[in-house]
């Protein structure tokens, strides 16, 4: 009895898997540097280009989109972030220790993801409602002009940080899958921004509509206050992209298992 009890202080749990991968995240510089990069470009480039707008657009941009045209940033710099949480530790040599002390490893996978979630939606939703209304003071009486509270401005943001959450989720698989950082980077930029300009070549309408459910295309529907009837509806955007998250994981969880460190 007194030996059980000695040891389990010791014992490997979710909760201190989960603590160790959250102090493990806040510890790294990249850390604060990704999160504050998607923060300033987010707001400076919504800020900058609202100023500079002078009402004169052809009004097919959905307002939403308009305003967070920064979160293109956002895409690379949250999977910077993702990528370096996996693949980083392989670079350093760190992964063994954290395999040592966690041997079944699938825990390690679900809480850096989880951790990852945790801290990318609330940034990005904080950032989008503090961006929206300082670019809305640039945009009185265009065409991009709207409120919080019109239809749909709630949504596209939260749906737009929700979006890149699951974006970055999805690179750090990527990056416990290639255990590279500049490969796997390189991966997900292909898949993001590279392959459905490819696709969109294809003259095929099938092709079209499947392009729709790539992540750009998918992020931009799920962002849109009013998107269009070509796009996908916000729901099912954001279905795809916790697909496209959910298998990016599956793969990670498959490769820890059957690789060696």
């Amino acid at each position: 009895m007194t030996t059980v009890t000695a040891d389990r202080p010791h014992r490997i749990t979710p909760a201190r898997v989960l603590r160790s991968e959250w102090h493990k995240l806040w510890t790294l510089r990249s850390t604060w540097l990704n999160l504050a990069a998607t923060s300033v470009l987010t707001v400076g480039m919504g800020a900058g280009i609202s100023a500079a707008y002078d009402g004169t657009g052809e009004g097919g941009l959905d307002t939403v989109v308009f305003v967070l045209l920064g979160t293109q940033f956002a895409t690379v710099t949250l999977a910077v972030l993702g990528v370096l949480a996996t693949a980083g530790e392989y670079s350093t040599g760190q992964v063994r220790a954290t395999m040592t002390a966690v041997p079944r490893r699938l825990p390690v996978l679900w809480s850096k993801a989880a951790v990852l979630a945790a801290v990318a939606f609330p940034l990005c939703l904080l950032t989008n409602l503090l961006v929206f209304p300082l670019a809305q003071a640039f945009l009185t009486d265009t065409d991009q002009s709207a409120a919080l509270g019109d239809p749909g401005v709630l949504r596209g943001l939260t749906g737009n940080a929700a979006a890149l959450t699951l974006l970055a989720v999805m690179a750090l698989g990527l990056g416990a899958v290639a255990r590279s950082v500049p490969l796997a980077i390189g991966v997900y930029i292909a898949l993001v921004m590279i392959v459905p300009e490819l696709l969109h070549m294809l003259p095929y309408a099938v092709v079209d509509d499947a392009v729709q459910y790539f992540p750009a295309k998918a992020l931009e529907s799920a962002t849109a206050a009013r998107p269009g009837p070509d796009a996908a509806t916000p729901g099912a955007a954001l279905l795809a992209l916790t697909l496209w998250a959910a298998v990016s994981l599956a793969l990670a969880a498959t490769t820890l298992r059957r690789r060696d460190v």
